[in-house]
């Protein structure tokens, strides 16, 4: 884990780079709690990795980065119920799973090579 900050993560960039597509494709969206929840869930998955990595613990790092992992799956349930009441369509939906799941699996990663430093 060699980095100096946060924003050097590929995680955390994509993390933010989702928030921006959602916010974008949620601007006509009239149905408030939704978008609401949906922004909502999506700046929590950057907004969690930065504020774990800036503990300065690992085990704290690593907490955040499971809430973080939990927003994506969040945001995940949220996009497939938009898609179902036709708030987004099916082709923006599966890219944005496809993105979330690959976060996931980074995150998870990072998770599993942190806890292997505290064992060593």
């Amino acid at each position: 884990m060699a980095y100096t900050s946060f924003e050097e993560l590929e995680v955390w960039k994509r993390g933010c780079r989702v928030a921006v597509e959602i916010y974008e494709m949620m601007k006509g969206c009239r149905d408030f709690g939704l978008k609401d929840q949906i922004t909502r869930s999506a700046v929590s998955i950057a907004s969690n990795i930065a504020e774990g990595a800036e503990r300065d613990s690992k085990p704290e790092f690593i907490r955040f980065l499971n809430i973080a992992k939990g927003s994506a799956a969040e945001l995940r349930t949220q996009l497939y119920i938009a898609q179902r009441i036709g708030t987004l369509t099916p082709s923006d939906t599966k890219t944005l799973i496809t993105e979330l799941k690959q976060i996931s699996a980074m995150l998870q990663g990072l998770i599993t090579s942190i806890r292997n430093q505290l064992k060593t």
